[in-house]
């Protein structure tokens, strides 16, 4: 067990269930999706997740962010164990992890730094220079400076993940769950985003990519884990694809 992994998953078997918080004693009409789970994720790291439509990508990114409960085996991210998690203490894990969607998921109600600044006041931000120092700090690293005031619909498709990426980032997070975030973009925006992902690794904070973008993972190869039949397995694809 590496002490310094951000994330450490040992035997973890995921299921799928129509009411995931029920007591963990009556698993009748639960589905097994994935078995025998062995993962450890360092600082810094990039790593891949691959496999087709159905196979349990998502589902691990959700019980890594406690969306599905973990029932079987041992899972810890960034010190939470998440076989004793409570339902009180999901806030203060996600507060220490940032989640990327494809659909990008803002507040399309309310302007950029709005959206920002919902989520600090929403994670017990109060200083409004503060706030306002932050804010202008995540709109640095992805690039959207002075792009504030406008409005979800008024960024583009590639802006507007950069804005979910900022708000990912806001708290400083150890690691980052992003959930095929270049899914909808074109190829020079979805290159635009690798390039940020990459900057953001250099940092220090690991980040956990659901893709299947090849071409991405040619462009920038790293640690990649390929889910098939139930099953999760590092695989090299420097082999297979002649990276």
């Amino acid at each position: 067990m590496n002490p310094n992994a951000v994330i450490e998953l040992h035997d973890v078997a995921i299921f799928h269930s129509e009411d995931p918080f029920r007591s963990s004693g009556s698993r009748g009409m639960e589905n097994l999706i994935l078995s025998d789970i062995d993962l450890s994720v360092a600082p810094g790291e990039l790593v891949y997740l691959i496999g087709r439509v159905g196979s349990g990508k998502s589902s691990l990114l959700k019980t890594l962010y406690a969306e599905l409960p973990l029932r079987e085996g041992y899972g810890s991210v960034v010190g939470f164990d998440l076989r004793r998690l409570r339902r009180k203490d999901i806030p203060y894990l996600r507060r220490r992890i940032g989640i990327v969607f494809q659909d990008y998921q803002l507040l399309t109600d309310r302007n950029v730094f709005h959206n920002l600044r919902f989520v600090l006041r929403a994670t017990g931000w109060r200083n409004e220079l503060q706030i306002r120092s932050k804010i202008a700090e995540v709109l640095d690293m992805v690039g959207l400076q002075n792009k504030e005031y406008k409005m979800p619909y008024q960024l583009s498709g590639g802006e507007q993940q950069r804005l979910s990426i900022a708000r990912a980032l806001l708290n400083n997070p150890q690691i980052i769950l992003a959930d095929e975030p270049t899914g909808n973009l074109d190829p020079a925006a979805a290159d635009g985003i690798m390039k940020l992902f990459a900057s953001i690794v250099s940092r220090g904070c690991a980040v956990l990519m659901s893709t299947h973008n090849i071409s991405n993972i040619q462009q920038y190869p790293s640690r990649t884990l390929r889910f098939h039949q139930g099953k999760v397995a590092e695989i090299d694809l420097h082999s297979i694809l002649g990276i």
